[in-house]
């Protein structure tokens, strides 16, 4: 080849490399230009202690099956934006809680509520949060009240562990599916096996993020919208989850992986009261989230946008009156637990406590490269992703059970059909949501997206 045009291949080159950093660096997925740390504390309490989410039990743990974890990634873009993932083994996190972890956090770190995403597995199979709930004695009540307040200071230092930990990665995302889960509105449980085809609405999706190191996989973000409600004794354990977090940990060795929950608020896993199948359905979401991972995914450019807002969402305009409550503790129809609910509720009013009209609903929009999550309050029900990726496309993430978990978050139409999900609104759990509750936290998605740049199809 000519010297002359050898000479003006290499300036053609070299001006590329000034004026179009971009292009010599490139965005093919093989250069660090993310950085990412993990960190993980066990969160498993050292005695008996009561468990979260079924109301029937009415006594504390009696063993261990599986430890339950608190897990976070940090992730920090190649403009020095940092956010925080954090996926916690227990059923739910009060506003309080939630509050208190991310004002320290702030104090501590800097990040502000929109750079932290604080997601549930909703296990029911894990220590409870909420002492005020259930009708315990002073003793457990103190247990209880001790391990949220150890909580708060764990994810705090874990979160602090995971910044401290930020090492040059990359990012991958890509979407799976399995199918366990189970509308269970409209497929009753008791009638499984007579059934010949099971209803939906369902969201089958496996969202996976890959967070990658020099030479391995260093994280793997993953979920699933599923109640974990497999296990229903007192031995303590992360459920389903738990069990496709550990076996994924096993097959990539020196891996954290994170489980997320989704919209999962009208979802079981069907059947289930087995153990074998707590075990069954982790393999079978493991087996799911390592088919996306040996596949061919996404590369995620080195961009962290976050947007966060809680927009008020009204109750329904005539709550119980006292003497109505009264009644509801004296009727020996009511369960014990919405007996000790009232009872809250009435020892506040009579303290002069008024409650309000409105909810401070959490939504949260991040843009992690090209990929959209969505993190949502309370018990969301499959609905909402469903209209979410009908307007945001199919590869979206979708989760529920994020920041704040307090009651079922219905659609329109299950307002409208009533039932379970329909009337567990925040306070009591005995009445409904006003009926604008989609569109406003739809509207609300809509606008904190555009914010971060994420577009409609």
């Amino acid at each position: 080849m000519p010297l002359t045009l050898l000479s003006n291949q290499f300036y053609i080159i070299l001006l590329l490399t000034i004026f179009c950093p971009a292009i010599a660096i490139g965005e093919s997925g093989d250069e660090m230009l993310w950085k990412a740390g993990t960190a993980r504390i066990n969160i498993t309490p050292d005695e008996s202690i009561w468990m979260g989410g079924y109301a029937s039990r009415n006594h504390p743990s009696e063993g261990i099956r599986q430890d339950v974890w608190i897990k976070a990634v940090a992730l920090e873009d190649r403009s020095g934006r940092k956010g925080v993932l954090v996926a916690m083994d227990l059923v739910l996190i009060t506003k309080k809680i939630s509050d208190r972890i991310r004002n320290q956090i702030k104090n501590q770190y800097g990040l502000d509520k929109e750079q932290i995403i604080l997601n549930v597995s909703h296990t029911h199979s894990g220590p409870e949060l909420n002492y005020q709930e259930w009708n315990m004695d002073d003793k457990e009540r103190e247990k209880v009240r001790s391990f949220a307040r150890e909580l708060e200071s764990k994810t705090v230092q874990l979160v602090g562990k995971a910044l401290n930990d930020l090492k040059p990665a990359q990012l991958y995302a890509g979407n799976g599916l399995t199918r366990f889960q189970v509308n269970r509105r409209n497929n009753k449980e008791h009638e499984l096996k007579s059934y010949s085809e099971l209803k939906g609405p369902n969201d089958y999706a496996v969202p996976v993020i890959k967070i990658m190191d020099k030479n391995n996989i260093k994280a793997i973000v993953f979920g699933y919208a599923c109640h974990a409600t497999v296990l229903s004794d007192y031995l303590i354990s992360g459920d389903y989850p738990g069990y496709a977090q550990k076996v994924l940990e096993e097959k990539y060795p020196g891996t954290t992986a994170l489980f997320f929950q989704g919209a999962g608020g009208d979802q079981n896993p069907l059947p289930r009261r087995e153990e074998g199948l707590a075990e069954q359905y982790g393999l079978e979401l493991s087996a799911a989230v390592d088919r996306v991972l040996k596949r061919e995914m996404r590369p995620l450019s080195s961009e962290l946008v976050f947007s966060y807002s809680e927009i008020e969402i009204g109750l329904q305009k005539e709550p119980l009156s006292r003497k109505e409550l009264e009644s509801i503790v004296r009727d020996d129809s009511y369960p014990s637990y919405q007996k000790q609910r009232v009872r809250i509720v009435l020892n506040k009013m009579n303290g002069g406590v008024k409650f309000p009209p409105h909810y401070p609903y959490p939504v949260e929009v991040w843009k992690v490269g090209e990929q959209a999550i969505f993190a949502l309050g309370g018990e969301l029900l499959v609905g909402y992703a469903i209209e979410l990726k009908r307007i945001f496309g199919d590869d979206i993430f979708v989760f529920g059970y994020c920041n704040d978990v307090m009651g079922y978050i219905p659609t329109v139409e299950v307002l409208r059909e009533g039932g379970y999900e329909a009337n567990r609104a925040p306070y009591l759990k005995m009445y409904s949501w006003e009926p604008n509750i989609e569109y406003l936290i739809i509207k609300e998605s809509k606008i904190l997206a555009k914010k971060v740049g994420v577009e409609m199809q």
